[in-house]
């Protein structure tokens, strides 16, 4: 006798639904009811699904009606005979989790492909997402973004750079975009709301799952800075090795551009850079110290014609659009400052690597006492930062 019930997974929740409860909850004359229906189904690639709507030019509705049996002509019989079966057994109770979300709160959306509001980028995919499950502002998927990404074990300069050019491209309107991970995408997502400007999270995590969970606060602000989190997985679906790759194909696509701080040559940074690549967008690639195996990934996108990025001018003057005479102002005001600290004996003395306190005194030649109030005031500056073993050079804002 088959179980008269399905599991809820909705936030954990451990109570079971019967089966008419799931079915009065879907509606297969809905377009969205149906995609999180073929969502379900694992068996079969999404892709795959979107070929045949092409190729009949029938409604995703079709699959759960009468007109099924049009689309046995573009495959074998085993093939749909394949496709019947999986039909025929949806996850009932993701599908329940998933609408269930969706009415939770107000903040939340799915989006389908059938959706004037779903992303059209993300239909250039070999596998575009069937569901989207969006918490905060759909219009922010629709602004111009950089994805601005990196390694979760960023050093003390990469965390700042990270920062520096989210915040100054939140400043020129471009909407800053990564993946909510430590890091690198930690500091992005800081960096554009400390500017008060609009981030977007792509997770690798059902929508419900904040991971990691020490970012729940900036899950939050993202949200309330009228940005997005989106995720292509399902309620409690918690994180897994093999989710993140998927996770970065969304973030490249969103993109107009990616811009990779740091990263190591075997890194999942340089997935998301490569799918930019691939789909003609901008790759940006700060260089990097050659001794530092964080900066291997980027010199070898840089490598590959990746866009030297040392200022964030550099990205703006690939985007003529935002490249306007303020910025422009304010960059020539920057690059003033910057000469003139060039000339400055003790700034000079500390490198991008971590000095120690007895070097910079030996190379600025000057008393202790001056160089140990000289860098604290250089540090508020954020032209230098602490570190253990000495100070490292940073770029100021």
């Amino acid at each position: 006798m088959s179980n008269p019930y399905v599991q809820c997974t909705m936030g954990g929740c451990q109570c079971r639904l019967d089966h008419q409860t799931v079915q009065g909850m879907i509606d297969y004359t809905r377009a969205s009811h149906c995609y999180v229906a073929l969502a379900s189904i694992v068996t079969i690639r999404p892709a795959t699904w979107l070929a045949f709507m092409d190729a009949t030019q029938l409604p995703v509705q079709a699959f759960f009606d009468e007109r099924r049996s049009q689309f046995a002509a573009h495959c074998t019989d085993t093939q749909y005979g394949q496709l019947c079966q999986a039909l025929s057994a949806p996850d009932e109770s993701q599908m329940a989790a998933a609408l269930s979300w969706e009415s939770e709160e107000a903040s939340n959306s799915l989006l389908c492909p059938a959706d004037a509001a779903y992303p059209a980028t993300l239909l250039s995919l070999d596998s575009p997402p069937l569901v989207l499950f969006i918490k905060g502002s759909v219009a922010a998927l629709h602004s111009t973004q950089i994805a601005i990404v990196g390694s979760r074990r960023a050093s003390h300069n990469g965390l700042h750079y990270a920062r520096h050019f989210a915040y100054a491209l939140s400043q020129a309107g471009i909407t800053v975009t990564s993946g909510l991970a430590l890091g690198i995408d930690g500091a992005a997502h800081q960096g554009a709301l400390e500017a008060t400007g609009v981030t977007n999270a792509v997770m690798g995590t059902g929508p419900d799952v904040i991971y990691p969970k020490r970012h729940r606060a900036l899950h939050q602000a993202i949200v309330e800075g009228g940005g997005a989190v989106v995720s292509e997985f399902f309620p409690a679906e918690v994180p897994r090795p093999y989710n993140f790759p998927r996770r970065n194909r969304i973030i490249a696509a969103l993109s107009r551009g990616t811009l990779v701080i740091e990263a190591t040559i075997r890194s999942g940074t340089l997935i998301t850079a490569n799918l930019a690549a691939d789909m003609g967008r901008d790759v940006f690639a700060l260089p990097g110290s050659i001794d530092n195996p964080l900066s291997a990934g980027c010199h070898h996108l840089l490598k590959q014609g990746a866009i030297l990025t040392t200022c964030y001018d550099d990205v703006l003057a690939e985007w003529g659009e935002f490249h306007t005479t303020t910025q422009i102002t304010r960059h020539r005001k920057q690059k003033s400052q910057d000469e003139s600290l060039a000339t400055d004996k003790l700034l000079a003395s500390v490198n991008y690597d971590v000095t120690s306190i007895d070097i910079i005194t030996e190379r600025s030649n000057l008393p202790v006492s001056d160089v140990l109030a000289t860098l604290l005031h250089y540090e508020l500056r954020g032209l230098v930062a602490a570190v253990p073993g000495g100070y490292v050079k940073l770029r100021g804002k």
